[in-house]
């Protein structure tokens, strides 16, 4: 017998889970939210070429490529599907999807992320409350009914 029961939300494919626009190019898919740890489980898109700005991590981020490619900046080292990152509380990069086919990547990410203007400057503060808000909202757009996705 099980301590605890399963914690499962939703299928990944369920209209239920909508892709949430970030910007031009990127967009997330909410799956799980741990507010009281501050961590969340997402899947990011990026359509070829797309960037995701300049960010610090406040906590752990673990990575892992379902299809696509991620370019590292400023390195330019080049992660392809089945690839795995971890990036520790403090890190801070930028990285872009590969030229040719869409990037998906899973993400369970532990803290705050801050994006960052090129000084260092904060522009915005990325929370599990704030994924929580941005996931109602993108529902209540597309005419959806919201799952609870915290745990």
């Amino acid at each position: 017998m099980l301590a605890t029961e399963p914690f499962i939300p939703a299928d990944a494919g369920d209209p239920q889970l909508p892709w949430i626009s970030m910007g031009p190019g990127l967009s997330k898919k909410l799956l799980a939210l741990f507010p009281e740890r501050g961590e969340w489980v997402t899947l990011l898109r990026l359509e070829p070429g797309a960037c995701v700005p300049l960010h610090r991590h406040q906590g752990e981020v673990h990575g892992y490529i379902l299809s696509g490619f991620r370019r590292l900046e400023p390195e330019g080292r080049l992660l392809g599907p089945g690839a795995y990152q971890y990036e520790p509380a403090g890190h801070v990069d930028t990285w872009t999807a590969g030229d040719d086919a869409p990037l998906v990547s899973l993400f369970l990410v532990g803290g705050s992320v801050e994006y960052l203007a090129a000084d260092g400057t904060l522009l915005r503060r990325e929370t599990a409350d704030s994924n929580a808000e941005e996931y109602r909202r993108a529902c209540a757009e597309q005419g959806v009914a919201p799952l609870d996705l915290r745990r």
